[in-house]
């Protein structure tokens, strides 16, 4: 939905600039007219727009995303002269090199093709689609802020619920405490469960001590479930300290293994294996894919998961999944 919006306001804009553009070709002399309309013309005008559509989008895609999402504005005006070059450097392909060996002509004459001339020439004509690109990342952006903002104001509405089943389970553990300590404590552990999730992991970064504590009761409470014939093997490498990683993501991959997978087959037990270094954090799964399934390694929550990496990290992540005979496999590494 959000890209469906992208293009509308990129769409929007063309026309915008293209009604301008019209509209100044009209106004001009017969004359002139007839001369915007002659091929030579029409095709300077083709390499033009190439140029600046490149510029406009790498700007949009590559340069806003990295700088301006982080508030890094210095990088970011640093690299507006690089883009200049980078549309002096494409226009001079076009129109200098592939241009003048279908016609003969160039754009520029002799004297103008010098190298800071036509750099500093072209800066005049780079600095609309830098500065269009910005200001319809900067929209996208602030409505995008907004539908979260609204979001979070959605949840803090719920959360009157929440807080009524927390009050709720505190009763039930204090109840049964004394004559059955396993079902008061497991009541316990199934409060803390529901407020990580309803409250703690409400931030964009948390705890992998927290996150690692919350798989296992995650993973405690399917095993009450199949009454100790789950079979799984979950293996941590490395060392939990104080390392920080994006909240509720690891969960989405054991909870679509529970979901999809075969966990209690003690000839096929699934597995959940987690590396710790001091740079990264990678989490592979692997589980048989029960029968009855088609499995779906896409969806909206993977979806969802995409773009809150997408939004943390750029590229500097890796998340893939494959389906190999009957057996369904995820890996995530990612930055810590």
């Amino acid at each position: 939905m959000f890209l469906k919006k992208e293009w509308k306001y990129h769409l929007v804009l063309a026309l915008i600039l293209l009604c301008l553009d019209i509209l100044k070709i009209v106004n001009t002399s017969d004359v002139e007219i007839k001369k915007n309309f002659e091929p030579i013309f029409v095709g300077l005008r083709v390499t033009f727009i190439m140029t600046s559509t490149v510029i406009y989008f790498v700007n949009f895609k590559f340069v806003c995303p990295r700088f301006l999402k982080k508030n890094s504005l210095s990088q970011f005006f640093i690299l507006i002269p690089f883009l200049v070059l980078l549309f002096a450097a494409i226009r001079f392909v076009l129109e200098e090199i592939i241009f003048f060996e279908i016609t003969g002509l160039h754009n520029y004459y002799d004297e103008t093709r010098r190298f800071w001339y036509y750099i500093i020439d072209n800066s005049y004509f780079a600095l609309p689609p830098i500065l269009y690109s910005t200001m319809v990342y900067l929209v996208l952006q602030l409505i995008e802020d907004k539908d979260l903002n609204k979001a979070e104001l959605d949840l803090l509405k719920s959360q009157i619920s929440p807080h009524f089943l927390f009050n709720t389970l505190n009763a039930f553990y204090v109840e049964l405490l004394d004559d059955k300590p396993k079902v008061a404590k497991d009541i316990l552990r199934l409060s803390e469960l529901l407020r990580y999730v309803t409250y703690d992991s409400k931030q964009d970064f948390i705890s992998l001590q927290s996150e690692v504590h919350f798989l296992k009761d995650y993973i405690h409470f399917f095993n009450k479930r199949f009454e100790k014939e789950l079979s799984i093997q979950f293996l941590i490498t490395g060392n939990i300290q104080n390392q920080r990683i994006p909240s509720l993501v690891l969960i989405h991959f054991v909870e679509n293994l529970f979901k999809h997978g075969v966990v209690n087959d003690k000839n096929n037990p699934a597995q959940i294996l987690l590396t710790i270094t001091d740079k990264q954090l990678t989490l592979k799964t692997k589980n048989k894919i029960l029968s009855s399934e088609k499995y779906m390694d896409s969806g909206i929550g993977t979806e969802n998961i995409k773009r809150r990496l997408n939004a943390m990290f750029n590229t500097g992540y890796t998340m893939n999944s494959k389906t190999e005979k009957n057996y369904f496999t995820t890996y995530l590494k990612i930055p810590i």
